[in-house]
């Protein structure tokens, strides 16, 4: 199974998207998106699961969201600060137990293991600026291992 990792749209839908989630089975956006038609957009590649960020004001977005994909359950929230953990996400990925957390807001890529937890972060997908790395993710489920891939966008 092939996951498309978006986060910080912030309004903004890269044409170059569709051509690099080709193939994707379901997409999960780390919040700030921006209006509803990035989803839109979105959908139009494959399922979408997406959550509210900071700067996202859409009632029909929720905060954090848990959904099971290829055998792995993952927890979709928009910041989720890795040197001290908020005691509200803390407790809830203790909670849910999470194979994989995938979250936003810090506009730079990263995959780190923490106690048995795959923590992910696409990278900001927004408009061009200041020379900012811009980048997207894959990640790949094969015979019960998983692979991230940043994409450059």
């Amino acid at each position: 199974m092939k996951i498309g990792l978006i986060s910080d749209t912030h309004d903004y839908f890269d044409p170059r998207i569709p051509a690099l989630f080709t193939g994707v089975e379901h997409i999960l956006h780390a919040g700030d998106i921006g209006s509803p038609r990035i989803i839109q957009q979105l959908e139009a590649i494959a399922p979408v699961t997406a959550v509210l960020g900071n700067n996202d004001f859409d009632p029909t977005w929720r905060e954090t969201e848990v959904v099971s994909l290829g055998g792995r359950k993952f927890l979709v929230h928009h910041i989720v600060g890795l040197r001290t953990l908020a005691e509200g996400i803390r407790d809830r990925i203790a909670r849910v137990q999470p194979d994989v957390v995938v979250f936003g807001h810090t506009h730079q890529p990263l995959e780190e293991r923490r106690d048995g937890t795959l923590f992910l972060n696409p990278g900001y997908a927004g408009k061009p600026r200041f020379g900012m790395a811009r980048s997207v993710a894959l990640l790949h489920l094969e015979a019960g291992e998983m692979r991230m891939e940043f994409l450059t966008l």
